[in-house]
């Protein structure tokens, strides 16, 4: 997999043919983007992914066949660490917030201004975590519904793992991170691991939504 933008290369997942289509013109505008296959089911996909290794899984929700939750699932099993955006019609907050406790880096609506959806599939590849302005609200929300909300304490967690947890509330990967901290990946990532335990969170984009809320930004 790239490390930057340039050269990034980009599967799509999706079982309507035209929209593929779309895609894959949208993509073609950008020279820095590479399209590497196109998938019209989970299955397909999750083939797909093993065998080109891409950059970046753009993954429609509801498919015949294997749903993009549980292709998302799967990916998420099979060790893949590609940025993994939902690309759907549906705004159901349920929707979104169970596509990102499965593992999504983002979670975009189809009818999006076709200029800004490109924007936002360079913010994924650089690290960032992508959501529709629209939807962002309903996140937070369910969020705060939790019955577990009141038991959260950023005092528990170390000095390091405040530092981590502000780098996420800004959208940053876990290489980001550990450039960001002069740290290893690896390390991030045990870190991260810890701080959603602790906290109760399943994802670490939970766990950004309510940092921001609660102002832990860098």
């Amino acid at each position: 997999m790239s490390t930057e933008t340039s050269g990034s290369t980009v599967l799509v997942i999706d079982d309507h043919p035209l929209f593929r289509r779309g895609v894959t013109q949208l993509l073609a505008l950008d020279p820095q983007l590479e399209l590497v296959g196109e998938a019209s089911s989970g299955e397909e996909g999750i083939a797909l992914a093993a065998a080109r290794e891409p950059d970046l899984i753009l993954l429609d929700l509801n498919m015949k066949g294997l749903s993009g939750i549980d292709t998302l699932k799967r990916l998420r099993d099979s060790g893949s660490d590609a940025r993994i955006v939902m690309l759907t019609v549906s705004d159901s907050a349920d929707d979104l917030v169970a596509a990102i406790r499965a593992g999504a880096d983002g979670y975009l609506l189809k009818d999006m201004d076709p200029e800004l959806l490109l924007n936002r599939i360079r913010e994924a590849l650089f690290g960032r975590m992508v959501i529709s302005d629209s939807l962002t609200g309903a996140l937070a929300q369910a969020l705060r519904g939790e019955s577990v909300a009141a038991t959260r304490d950023a005092a528990q967690l170390t000095d390091r793992e405040r530092d981590i947890l502000a780098c996420l509330a800004a959208g940053m990967s876990n290489k980001l991170v550990a450039r960001e901290l002069n740290i290893t990946e690896g390390t991030v990532k045990v870190h991260v691991k810890n701080l959603l335990k602790k906290l109760n969170f399943r994802s670490r984009v939970e766990a950004a939504v309510w940092a921001v809320e609660h102002g832990l930004k860098r």
